[in-house]
């Protein structure tokens, strides 16, 4: 997501796997890496409610919403992304399973939703994507959105020297856990914390929490 101009199309973002020819590999990598297990933790530390509306930034091929929607707890679940090649997976795979989530193109610093409209924000690995000004202007979006009360459940690649050694690209240095505490509180959001780390197959990942 590195593109400035307006069009969705024109503008550039880094596809889940990096290029968008291989997309098709994104769900099998995940499958291997142990990824569902970490979907499942941060669904476990979002104390998800029945008649919640629930945002996913950055929802890629659905496999986050996938396990909401396996979950049965009559939620309101909407994700957002701006590839339209990983969207389109994510259609078929909640029309498969017949849960109704609603799911739209775009950019999480440019969220087409209403303000203090969710009461759950989820983002799994998606914010490493995105440099420090990105990510900012993405996080206060989900300020905007949130209801009062409302809370940011995260989870994304450990940017420490030991959780990102077997990812190994240099831009996961700035997800080192104080640098994404310091970008939620200023983005305005309030209870920052890190709520815990977890080891997969390829690496490290921390999990985070703020509330609006």
């Amino acid at each position: 997501m590195t593109g400035h101009a307006q069009d969705h199309h024109q503008r550039q973002y880094i596809p889940a796997m990096g290029k968008r020819w291989l997309l098709p590999l994104y769900d099998p990598f995940t499958r291997l890496a142990g990824v569902g297990r970490i979907h499942e933790r941060l669904l476990d530390r979002a104390d998800l409610r029945r008649g919640q509306r629930v945002l996913e930034i950055g929802c890629g091929t659905g496999n986050l919403l996938t396990a909401l929607g396996r979950r049965r707890l009559d939620v309101e679940a909407v994700g957002i992304d701006p590839d339209p090649a990983a969207l389109r997976r994510s259609r078929r795979k909640a029309a498969r399973r017949s849960l109704p989530i609603r799911l739209e193109q775009a950019f999480a610093g440019e969220l087409p939703l209403p303000d203090d409209g969710f009461d759950r924000v989820l983002s799994a690995f998606m914010l490493h994507h995105l440099d420090e000004a990105e990510r900012l202007r993405a996080l206060r979006e989900v300020r905007r959105v949130l209801r009062p009360g409302g809370q940011l459940h995260v989870v994304d690649v450990d940017g420490t020297p030991s959780g990102r050694k077997t990812h190994g690209h240099p831009r996961l240095a700035r997800n080192r856990p104080e640098l994404v505490l310091a970008a939620l509180t200023e983005a305005g959001l309030t209870g920052v914390a890190e709520n815990g780390r977890e080891q997969a197959r390829f690496g490290g990942y921390a999990f985070y929490r703020a509330e609006k």
